[in-house]
């Protein structure tokens, strides 16, 4: 036990040191060295020293505040004010920075898109405390179901079995109360009898003003008045689909996503397919009436465990997908049926456990003619833009002190930048080249594995330095003293 104690002990200080430590920078890492020349046309020599600095401390750096990755530039030192006016101040364009992004990506043969791609959309909360930043919204945490102070950003994800990046983002903005209820009224009478919520109950009256707004949302008047979730998702899918006129990819999404107007707006206007997740409550229309889907997911189970032990043909028949490079394998229900609100769709309802013991997880396509295996494997990639808000975080997606919105707006960019290099590292031969040459090390492809190979060149960047001081007469101490003055500061 104690022999235990003490390996776990052991490990939690790795842990904390690997976490904690700063490694001070004498100059730009290798990756950022390798990608900044694909960005430089998009700012200005000054900006683009910045641009180097910036995604350089949100690889390298544990604290990616403005002050944190400042504090990390031994000799190439600068005024915080410099990095806050790359935020604030620069001219550079938010959709070049994102283009750029996005045609580098392109030039690499395993980032590039591709035509068994996916595009998955999906939000996550960026929390702060206090309210201080500019659109910033008191919002209920679907995994705690406490109120927290955040940002809400919405982002349109690919993925293959290759590789998975950020498309296209945007953060939400709170409704603009006195905006809305002007625009409304303007066109729209609001009730008499629910003007005294105005001062009696101000978020019942916000929530009422939505309600009219989502009612009359058809009109674009009214939609013009608010951005909603959806219609930011909408408005990224439409761009991303101007862009890529030839490559009908398929979109994928969640519960929350999965509303009526916008599976329409995806199948009548963009015309790309789509798999959607249904819930429990939702409604399958059956030559018996209306049942809801938990229920008869139940009543196939039954089903299949009767035909099971009579050894008749089974309900839920088994499937394999590969994914990631891995074979998966399930047991799948599939057919076209009736979805109340939704019209006719292709229903998939999958288990993982051979005795369907498992709770059911059920899937709807616009593509009638869709088998079980291609709508679970689409569906299946939906995963990786939750792994990118987990890991887009560990890069500093959340960890912004800035409080203007186009400032946020801009580290929200940059942090995409940063995953995307990482990202582009596991498929380019001549970086890899490089790392190998001075590390030794056995290159392996996760983003976090490229954070650490990176911070680990850095470190080694440091030995010639010292050794080159050291050669020429300097005492270790002048060596070492503004190292440890970035390090202490950091």
């Amino acid at each position: 036990m104690d022999s235990q104690l003490g390996n776990a002990y052991n490990l939690e200080c790795q842990f904390q040191i690997r976490r904690w430590i700063m490694f001070p920078l004498i100059e730009f890492p290798e990756l950022v060295q390798h990608y900044a020349p694909y960005f430089a046309d998009i700012f200005s020599a000054e900006a683009f020293i910045q641009f180097e600095r910036y995604i350089s401390g949100l690889i390298v750096s544990e604290n990616k505040t403005v002050d944190g990755i400042n504090r990390l530039f031994v000799f190439e030192s600068r005024n915080q004010s410099s990095l806050n006016r790359l935020l604030t101040e620069s001219p550079f364009l938010l959709e070049d920075l994102n283009q750029a992004r996005l045609k580098l990506l392109n030039r690499l043969p395993g980032t590039q898109m591709k035509r068994n791609g996916v595009l998955s959309v999906d939000d996550t909360f960026l929390v702060h405390y206090g309210d201080h930043f500019d659109q910033i919204a008191h919002l209920v945490d679907p995994t705690t179901g406490n109120y927290v102070w955040a940002h809400d950003l919405v982002n349109l994800h690919y993925s293959d079995d290759d590789t998975d990046y950020p498309v296209r983002f945007q953060l939400w903005k709170p409704t603009d109360v006195d905006a809305l209820e002007q625009g409304l009224a303007a066109g729209i009478p609001l009730k008499d009898s629910k003007q005294a919520l105005k001062t009696e109950a101000p978020h019942k009256w916000r929530n009422y003003l939505q309600g009219v707004w989502r009612r009359h949302q058809h009109q674009p008047e009214v939609a013009a008045l608010y951005q909603s979730k959806l219609i930011i998702a909408e408005h990224l899918l439409q761009e991303w689909a101007t862009a890529h006129p030839d490559l009908k990819l398929p979109v994928v999404f969640d519960n929350w996503y999965t509303q009526p107007g916008f599976c329409r707006y995806l199948d009548k206007t963009l015309q790309l397919p789509y798999v959607g997740t249904l819930a429990d409550n939702d409604h399958v229309f059956l030559k018996s009436g209306a049942q809801r889907l938990d229920q008869f997911a139940e009543h196939l189970k039954q089903e299949h465990l009767a035909a099971m032990k009579r050894g008749g043909a089974p309900t839920f028949k088994p499937i394999t997908i590969r994914y990631k490079g891995e074979k998966e394998r399930y047991y799948s229900y599939c057919a076209t049926h009736r979805i109340q609100n939704f019209g006719r769709q292709r229903l998939v309802i999958n288990h993982r456990e051979a005795d369907v013991s498992d709770g059911p997880v059920c899937f709807i396509s616009n593509r009638l003619i869709w088998q079980s295996p291609g709508i679970t494997r689409i569906r299946r990639h939906r995963w990786p833009v939750e792994v990118y808000h987990e890991e887009g975080k560990a890069e500093g997606l959340d960890q912004y002190q800035v409080r203007d919105f186009q400032a946020i707006e801009r580290h929200i960019g940059l942090v995409a930048v940063v995953y995307s290099l990482l990202r582009a590292a596991q498929h380019d031969p001549a970086l890899q080249h490089k790392f190998q040459r001075q590390l030794k090390l056995d290159l392996e492809g996760s983003v976090a594995f490229w954070r650490r190979a990176t911070q680990a060149q850095s470190l080694w960047s440091l030995a010639p330095l010292i050794s080159a001081g050291l050669a020429h007469g300097q005492s270790l101490r002048a060596i070492m003293t503004p190292l440890l003055r970035a390090l202490c500061a950091a």
